[in-house]
C-alpha cells in the first residue's frame, strides 16, 4: 500500500466502551501469507544494546531474531495459519535465549476504536513473558509517549498472589502506563504511572491458557479505555470498571507490538538458571483487527511525518508561517532545572504568549526548550535559518541548541557582551538569526527533529547574579518562498472562502469523504454533500494561522473502486 494511505470513517457520536457499537473493520492483519508482511511489520534484531537499552529496560534475557518469527500452521487448531513467535535455548553473543518481536512502527498507526487480538500462549511456567501491546508514536521518551498493554503473561508470583495465587498459565493481565507528576517519587525517576499497580487488572481462567486461542480486546475512545478477554465465547473484563483517559498521550496514535520475552524483572526469572519454561515454546497470533467503535477510529498506513516547507513556527503568535507548533497541543515547553529557574514576568515581544523565566540561583545551571509532540521533518530547511527574539542581560553567556529523535544534539554559543549571529547584546529585545547549517552540526538528523529549540547556560560561564529572560517569535525559515498554488483543476482540492471558512471539494461525480485535523487536533471524518457531480464541505470557525491537514476518500466511477488521497496541509491566511 502507498505510504500515507488513510482509512477512516464515522459520524461523530457519543462513544461508550461498556455498551459499544462496533462498526466496520478499519484494518486487519490475518497472518495468512507465506511470510511476515513487511509493509506492515518489522521484526526486531537485537537485545536492546543496539539502541543503548540492553535488556530493553527490563533486564530481559533474550536476543530477538527475525529467524524466530514466521507464519505457520497452528498444530492444535486445524486449518488455522498464524504468526508464530518462538523462544529457544540458543546462544547469540552474551544471550543464551532467542525469541521474536515485531512492531508496526512507521507503518501502521491506530487511534481509537476496538483493537482485537486472537492469540495463544505456550506453557510459560517461569520465565516466559508473552505480550500484545502498543506504544505511542510520539518521539517523546517513555513513558511520556504512553504504553497500552492489551495482554501480558508471566507475572511474578507476588503479583499473582492478589488473585489467589493462580499458576502463571492461569493469569493474564492488562496495563496502561503514562507519565504522571504524582508518580515522580524517589525510586521512580521516570515518573511512570501504571494503572495495574495495586489495582485489579487481570483475568483468571479455570482452564490453562497454554496452547489454546482466546481473544483480547481493547475498547478505546478519547475519554475511556476498557480491556476484555473473550474465552469460549464469554467476554470478561480485566479491570472492574473502564479506565478514564487521564493523559493526552492516550489521545494520540499508537503502533502495535507482539513479542515473547524470556526472563526479566517482570518475571521471576532474573537469570537464565531460573527459567523453567520448556523450550522451544511458541506463541501464535491468529489475527490483529481494528474496528470502528461508536463512529470513532482511525488507522493510518505509512510514515506520517510530512516534510515542513516555507516558514515553520516553533513559538509565535502573529508571524505568518506555513505551519506551526501550538504549546500544550502539538508541543511542550520544558524547564529543566526548577532549582535555579522559575516563572518570569517579562511581557511578550509579539502576540499574547511568551516564554518568560526568572533565574534565581547564581552559580547554578539553567535550561529549557520547546519539544514537538511528534517528529518533524525539517530537511527542507538545511539552507535556511532559525530566527528568534530574546531579552536577556548582556553579561549572560548562553547556548542555543536542537535535538533529533536519535538523541543527537548540537549547540551554538552566544558569548556575553558580544554580537553573535546578529544578536545585539544590550539587554533589550533583540533578534538572532542562526544558519541551520551551523545549528544542525555534524550529527543532528533534520528529517526527524524533536527538540526544536533549546536554550541553556554556558557551563564555563555560569551566571553570578539573578536575572529574568524571555524568548519569543521562534521561526524556522527554509529560505525559499512558497508560491500560491495554481487554480485547482484536480478531482480534490481546498479553497479558502473567508477568514474563517475552508471549503473542501471533490469533483468525482459520486460520494466523497474528507478527513481533516486543525492544528493536529482530533481528526474529523465527514461525508461531503454531493450536488451536480461535485461534493463539498465547509469547515468553519477557523482563524489565521490555523493549519489544516486533510485527505479525501472518494469513489472513482471510472475504475469502480474507492481512492484514498495523500495527506496535504493548508494554512489559513
Amino acid at each position: 500500500m502507498a505510504a500515507g494511505l488513510l482509512l477512516a470513517w464515522g459520524a461523530q457520536a457519543t462513544a461508550s466502551v461498556t455498551n459499544p457499537a462496533i462498526g466496520q473493520l478499519l484494518w486487519s492483519e490475518e497472518f495468512n501469507g507465506s511470510s511476515l508482511n513487511s509493509s506492515a511489520w518489522t521484526a526486531t534484531d537485537g537485545n536492546g544494546c543496539q539502541i543503548n537499552l540492553c535488556g530493553y529496560g527490563n533486564a530481559e534475557l533474550q536476543y530477538y531474531s527475525p529467524n524466530n518469527v514466521s507464519i505457520a500452521n497452528v498444530p492444535f487448531e486445524s486449518g488455522t495459519r498464524a504468526l508464530a513467535i518462538q523462544a529457544r535455548s540458543q546462544t547469540v553473543g552474551s544471550n543464551v535465549f532467542t525469541s521474536g518481536k515485531i512492531d508496526t512502527k512507521g507503518k501502521v498507526q491506530v487511534q481509537y476504536g476496538m483493537v482485537e487480538v486472537r492469540m495463544s500462549t505456550p506453557n510459560i511456567a517461569t520465565g516466559l513473558w508473552p505480550a500484545a501491546w502498543m506504544l505511542g508514536v510520539s518521539p517523546q521518551t517513555w513513558p511520556r509517549n504512553g504504553e497500552i498493554d492489551i495482554m501480558e503473561m508471566g507475572h511474578k508470583a507476588s503479583v499473582r498472589a492478589a488473585a489467589g495465587s493462580p499458576s502463571a498459565n492461569n493469569f493474564v493481565g492488562s496495563n496502561v502506563i503514562t507519565w504522571q507528576q504524582a508518580a515522580c517519587v524517589p525510586g521512580n525517576e521516570s515518573c511512570a504511572a501504571s494503572t495495574a499497580w495495586q489495582t485489579k487488572n487481570w483475568y483468571v481462567p479455570s482452564t490453562s491458557l497454554a496452547n489454546r486461542f482466546v481473544t483480547y480486546r481493547l475498547y478505546w475512545t478519547e475519554s475511556e479505555m476498557r480491556f476484555t478477554v473473550v474465552d469460549n465465547g464469554v467476554e470478561r473484563n480485566m479491570y472492574d470498571a473502564p479506565l478514564p483517559v487521564n493523559s493526552t498521550a492516550l489521545q494520540a496514535p499508537f503502533y502495535l507490538l507482539l513479542n515473547l520475552a524470556v526472563g526479566g524483572n517482570f518475571t521471576d526469572a532474573a537469570s537464565p538458571g531460573q527459567v523453567t519454561a520448556p523450550l522451544p515454546a511458541t506463541m501464535y497470533v491468529d489475527y490483529v483487527r481494528v474496528y470502528q467503535l461508536d463512529g470513532k477510529g482511525t488507522v493510518k498506513l505509512g510514515n506520517q511525518t510530512v516534510p515542513e516547507v516555507g516558514k515553520f513556527g516553533v513559538f509565535t503568535d502573529t508571524t505568518t508561517v506555513n505551519n506551526k507548533l501550538v504549546a500544550g497541543t502539538t508541543s511542550d515547553i520544558f524547564l529543566w532545572n526548577g532549582a535555579s529557574t522559575g516563572t518570569g514576568n517579562i511581557p511578550p515581544y509579539e502576540g499574547s504568549n511568551v516564554i518568560a523565566w526568572n533565574y534565581t540561583a547564581p552559580g547554578q545551571w539553567f535550561g529549557g526548550g520547546v519539544q514537538s509532540r511528534q517528529a518533524r521533518d525539517l530537511s527542507n530547511f538545511r539552507n535556511g535559518t532559525v530566527k528568534f527574539r530574546i531579552k536577556i542581560p548582556a553579561n549572560v553567556s548562553f547556548n542555543i541548541g536542537i535535538g533529533d529523535t536519535y538523541t543527537n544534539q548540537n549547540w551554538v554559543n552566544f558569548p556575553a557582551n558580544t554580537t553573535t549571529h546578529g544578536l545585539v547584546r544590550n539587554g533589550e529585545w533583540a533578534t538572532a538569526t542562526i544558519p541551520v547549517s551551523t545549528l544542525v552540526g555534524p550529527k543532528v538528523a533534520l528529517q526527524s527533529i524533536l527538540d526544536i529549540f533549546m536554550i541553556s547556560s554556558d557551563a564555563n560561564r555560569l551566571p553570578g547574579a539573578g536575572f529574568q529572560f524571555a524568548i519569543d517569535d521562534v521561526v524556522w525559515d527554509s529560505g525559499t518562498t512558497t508560491t500560491e498554488p495554481p487554480p485547482p483543476t484536480g478531482p480534490t482540492y481546498v479553497t479558502q472562502t473567508s477568514a474563517t471558512n475552508l471549503q473542501f471539494t471533490a469533483n468525482t461525480g459520486s460520494w466523497a469523504d474528507v478527513h481533516y485535523t486543525v492544528n493536529n487536533g482530533v481528526q474529523q471524518n465527514v461525508r461531503m454533500r454531493l450536488d451536480g457531480g461535485a461534493s463539498t464541505y465547509i469547515a468553519g470557525g477557523l482563524k489565521i494561522g490555523d493549519v489544516v491537514r486533510y485527505s479525501f476518500t472518494y469513489w472513482d466511477t471510472a475504475r469502480n473502486f474507492a481512492v484514498d488521497t495523500a495527506q496535504q496541509s493548508y494554512t489559513m491566511k
